[in-house]
């Protein structure tokens, strides 16, 4: 198996097959509107306007798992995005990222690249696995997705090369992106 063995919808609910992004290198994100890591959009546009011309792709895609820090609609996440954070890649439509009701796509990532640990060198590092273990320890077991904005990168065949973690700035990753570019 494989990402394009995918199908998604967009945030306008219009099924889309990955097969549609063979060739390119992927930065797949589960994201959020009203996160601590929200800010992290536009470090995620700024990784997407450099890279865009080489054939990478960002695909947001939102979730209000995560102490509901998504609870608009599509339309109203789309709108917020582009207004504040003046997002240009694809952002999909809201749903689950973990847990049995989550997206196939999002199953199939956690199966391919473990949770290593967030970086411990971040700022919220410790105030994140503080309010995990307080909150939501069930979140803490296994390699499901931690918290909004745990990245996965692609490279142009469909393999699912490296997890980062909320804790990795997005420009921390473009090292990693320009080495499958």
């Amino acid at each position: 198996m494989k990402i394009y063995d995918f199908k998604v919808k967009t945030n306008r609910g219009v099924e889309k097959s990955l097969s549609d992004y063979k060739g390119k290198v992927l930065l797949i994100v589960n994201t959020a509107s009203k996160c601590g890591f929200t800010p992290q959009f536009e470090g995620l546009e700024k990784l997407y306007k450099t890279y865009k011309d080489k054939n990478f792709e960002i695909l947001g895609f939102p979730c209000n798992q995560f102490a509901a820090q998504d609870p608009g609609s599509n339309e109203e996440i789309q709108t917020f995005c582009k207004l504040n954070y003046g997002v240009t890649f694809q952002i999909f439509e809201k749903g689950d990222v973990r847990g049995e009701n989550a997206q196939p796509l999002f199953k199939y990532l956690t199966s391919q690249k473990k949770f290593e640990g967030f970086d411990k060198a971040h700022p919220i590092t410790e105030v994140l696995t503080k309010a995990l273990k307080e909150n939501f320890p069930e979140y803490l077991e296994g390699d499901g997705i931690k918290w909004n904005f745990t990245k996965f990168l692609i490279d142009r065949e469909g393999n699912v090369i490296e997890r980062f973690e909320p804790t990795t700035e997005p420009e921390k990753i473009a090292p990693s992106i320009e080495k499958l570019l």
